[in-house]
């Protein structure tokens, strides 16, 4: 396997990861939203929502650049 083959394959796990700690915080808010919390509870949850949020996308979007760099070196 070249660098570029491990890069791409490396960086394609990554951002899988990344996809499932997004559909984790999706599932995360929905049971917030059925739980039928009071206005400050829910606000806090979600506050926690949105910075896992951030995380899963910047670490999906570190994968899909080592994806291009493995594109670019192979």
């Amino acid at each position: 396997m070249t660098t570029g083959e491990i890069l791409i394959w490396a960086g394609a796990v990554v951002t899988l990861a990344g996809v499932a700690g997004l559909v984790a915080c999706v599932l995360y808010v929905l049971r917030l939203r059925r739980a039928g919390l009071d206005d400050e509870s829910l606000r806090k949850g979600l506050q926690k929502g949105v910075m896992w949020n951030m995380a899963s996308l910047f670490v999906s979007v570190l994968g899909l650049m080592a994806v291009i760099v493995g594109i670019t070196l192979g």
